[in-house]
């Protein structure tokens, strides 16, 4: 069987940390702000923990080193 290749969209959008928790952005950032709160454009910048069911499928499209 062949190797699996990695998903290169997935690889530039998110980063596995040493503990191997997937780290990415939150959504909402991209545009219509200014009717947006300071506060939650503030956390908006926060980076989001990926967790629960989908985990282990994204670990396999990012390939080996994930």
């Amino acid at each position: 069987m062949p190797k699996q290749k990695t998903h290169k969209g997935l690889k530039k959008r998110v980063k596995v940390t040493a503990s191997g928790k997937i780290v990415g952005k939150k959504a909402g950032k991209g545009h219509l702000l200014s009717c947006k709160s300071a506060n939650r454009r503030r956390n908006l910048k926060k980076p989001l923990i990926i967790g629960g069911v989908g985990v282990k499928t994204l670990k396999e499209m990012l390939g080996k080193g994930a």
